[in-house]
């Protein structure tokens, strides 16, 4: 009997991309068939992101669209996996009754049954304990061959104030150096150049298993045991940027000089009310060290404009603040006020307008300051990794170790003759355009 095709569409950050990939994987060895045409699938599975109101709404928006397929089209169910799912227990299934199932984060390794259960049409719930549930396991990897994300930890217990991950995805547990280490062989077997390493807090990575923290360490035993060229770090924060840590990207001719540490904010006042650790003079020396061990690193990271409680002089503080230091990379996000965190019942609630108002002057500046570093690479020449080509440009188009995948600009490169992709070139800077680049092969 020929087995249903199974459509998936996976929502959010890498992490959850990696929860996807198993469940991928899982259905496959069951002999499934994966479709990516949503209108042919049989079971449409959609994993979910709910970390901020936007996010959230996205996930609502594509379990409409299923829904839409499944009077119009093939599908026959919808299964809501992830992070909504685990947030809105038992509330999902009143808005929105077109579900067939709902699994929670900690239910990834039950895929196949709760797919026979749909297939039988009988409505199926599973949640497991985020704090026990194994993580890791075998993937099918939807990246391209030549990189890939490697999860090295689940859950997190840094408590930020505006956060709900705790409570979503559990306290932070490692994986051990080992399994991290046999995963990172079998994606290099695959053809991985660029290996990007990812947790909710990479640099807590080792803490709970080795009762001090082993980022470093790992990093070492993943070099030593694989020839990967490109390995990269994000989600990194700032209190846990350790000495050792420093020297490792420094030393490290294989670790990109690249490395994302969200620092949310300046002032001391906010900081503190956003529960973030080590304040202000953490964040500082976090910048400090890593420019002066490693003056070509590329520094990104992100702050929350209309926390509850910034004043105006908070904002000035934080804006005098990113003009002086002047980061590579930079996203800026309004605070979104989420059920169930300590700073959804905060006093001093700011006005929607307020918080964008102040996103924008602080993506502005950061457009400024992002022009004047690309125009001081113009001549230089970069390695990148090419990504593809764009037969409408009649260029390639791929990243430098200053741009991480699916969240910085690009390059856009030409040749005499058409490269493969998934391989690194020598390119000489010979304009900007944006926050992107154009050059040439050398």
């Amino acid at each position: 009997m020929k087995k249903n095709k199974i459509g998936f569409i996976s929502l959010g950050c890498p992490k959850n991309l990696i929860d996807t990939e198993i469940m991928l994987n899982e259905l496959y060895k069951a002999g499934y068939e994966i479709t990516p045409e949503e209108s042919e699938a049989d079971i449409i599975i959609i994993n979910t992101c709910a970390f901020t109101e936007s996010a959230k709404q996205e996930s609502i928006d594509n379990i409409l669209d299923a829904s839409w397929l499944k009077e119009n089209a093939n599908c026959k169910g919808i299964i809501v996996t992830g992070c909504l799912a685990e947030r809105y227990k038992g509330e999902i299934v009143k808005e929105i009754p077109e579900c067939d199932a709902l699994m929670g984060v900690a239910s990834i390794h039950d895929i196949v049954d709760v797919v026979k259960s749909v297939e039988n049409k009988k409505f199926v719930e599973k949640y497991g304990d985020t704090d026990t549930y194994d993580f890791g396991g075998d993937r099918l990897v939807t990246t391209p061959d030549y990189m890939a994300y490697l999860k090295i930890a689940e859950g997190c217990d840094n408590k930020c104030a505006y956060c709900a991950i705790p409570s979503i995805r559990g306290k932070f547990r490692s994986r051990t150096m080992e399994d991290i280490v046999e995963e990172a062989k079998s994606l290099e077997a695959l053809g991985a150049l660029e290996l990007t390493l990812v947790a909710q807090d990479t640099t807590r990575y080792g803490v709970d298993l080795y009762g001090e923290y082993k980022l470093a360490e790992l990093i070492r035993k993943i070099t030593d045991e694989t020839s990967i060229p490109w390995i990269r770090l994000l989600y990194c924060y700032p209190d846990k940027i350790t000495d050792e840590l420093v020297e490792e990207i420094k030393n490290n001719d294989r670790v990109v000089k690249y490395i994302d540490m969200p620092i949310q904010h300046i002032s001391e006042n906010v900081l503190k009310r956003m529960n973030r650790h080590g304040g202000q003079a953490v964040i500082k020396s976090a910048v400090e060290r890593l420019r002066k061990a490693v003056p070509d690193i590329t520094l990104r990271t992100t702050v929350i404009t209309g926390f509850p409680g910034e004043t105006e002089e908070d904002f000035v503080e934080l804006c005098e603040y990113l003009k002086e230091t002047k980061f590579e990379r930079l996203g800026a996000f309004t605070y979104s006020r989420e059920e169930g965190t300590p700073a959804f019942d905060f006093e001093d609630q700011i006005d929607e307008q307020v918080k964008q108002d102040r996103c924008d002057i602080i993506m502005d500046m950061q457009y400024d300051i992002n022009r004047e570093k690309n125009e001081a690479k113009v001549g230089k020449v970069i390695k990148v990794l090419c990504e593809g080509y764009d037969p409408v440009s009649n260029a390639h188009y791929g990243r430098s170790q200053a741009d991480a995948p699916e969240i910085d600009g690009k390059i856009y490169f030409t040749c005499g003759k058409r490269l493969p992709e998934g391989k690194i070139y020598n390119v000489r800077i010979t304009e900007t355009l944006d926050y992107d680049l154009i050059g040439e092969t050398k």
